[in-house]
């Protein structure tokens, strides 16, 4: 029951998409422009409770994330992120196992291909892939290269804009569990909007879905998202989300926070 339980945190922690405006999970077409930077700081907290033959377990999981957004253009950018994980899992209140470590880094371009001002409407590319940082042996990583890519619509209107992401990720792992026990082809699929409430004030919305990782759960993780960006300046945010799952192969909550600044 404990390796079990294990797999099915480590699985969460690697289904989660990074990089995009945060505390959204759906990514926009937006970019940095030409030379400019972008520095985010996020924090996510999960927590799930189930009882299994009437054993209660509780988990406990999230990560600390830093992410480096540079133009090198106006309409592409290279980003880098690096997080920072950590789990603990408990039965009927006694710790079983808990770990905490750097996962792995990842590299992505997002190269915003068309663009239509007059409509509102722009589509973006963003491949990427990971790098064996982290200790797959503590469930931080997958040992070995991985890589994916996603496709990005974004909608602009007059009160805000509305986002559309579908991805696809291969991951490679080193470790003979892994491969017995988590699938290698991934997808993902969301949509999110930002609706402007005051100047500075952004309420945002996020649904989506994504491929079980783990071989014995035949259902997929839908969620659920709703948060606030407060742009204290035009080059600093600050953000809350709370994610809650659908069913039950995502986490029951996970509360997010974050900040980003632009140079």
């Amino acid at each position: 029951m404990k390796q079990k339980a294990l797999l099915t945190v480590v699985a969460m922690l690697w289904a989660t998409p990074l990089h995009a405006a945060h505390p959204l999970i759906t990514d926009d077409t937006g970019t940095q422009g030409k030379g400019r930077f972008q520095l985010e700081l996020n924090s996510e907290f999960s927590s799930e409770t189930e009882k299994e033959n009437g054993i209660k377990m509780q988990e406990r999981s999230g990560e600390s994330a830093a992410t480096l957004s540079y133009g090198l253009s106006d309409n592409i950018d290279v980003v880098t992120g690096l997080p920072w994980q950590w789990f603990c899992l408990k039965e009927d209140g006694s710790i079983v196992t808990d770990g905490n470590g750097i996962g792995d880094l990842s590299f992505e371009i997002k190269w915003r291909f068309y663009e239509n001002k007059d409509q509102g409407l722009s589509l973006a590319i963003k491949p990427g892939i990971s790098l064996p940082t982290g200790n797959e042996k503590k469930g931080f990583g997958n040992g070995r290269i991985s890589e994916g890519i996603m496709m990005i619509a974004t909608r602009e209107w007059q009160h805000g804009a509305f986002h559309c992401n579908v991805g696809y990720t291969h991951n490679s792992y080193s470790q003979e569990q892994d491969n017995a026990s988590l699938k290698k082809d991934l997808w993902h699929a969301s949509v999110a909007t930002e609706v402007k409430m005051m100047e500075k004030l952004r309420s945002v919305f996020d649904v989506g879905i994504d491929r079980n990782t783990d071989k014995a759960m035949d259902a997929n993780p839908v969620y659920l998202l709703g948060g606030l960006i407060y742009s204290v300046t035009d080059n600093f945010d600050l953000d809350i989300g709370v994610k809650k799952g659908m069913n039950h192969a995502e986490r029951d909550k996970t509360v997010l926070a974050g900040l980003t600044a632009r140079f």
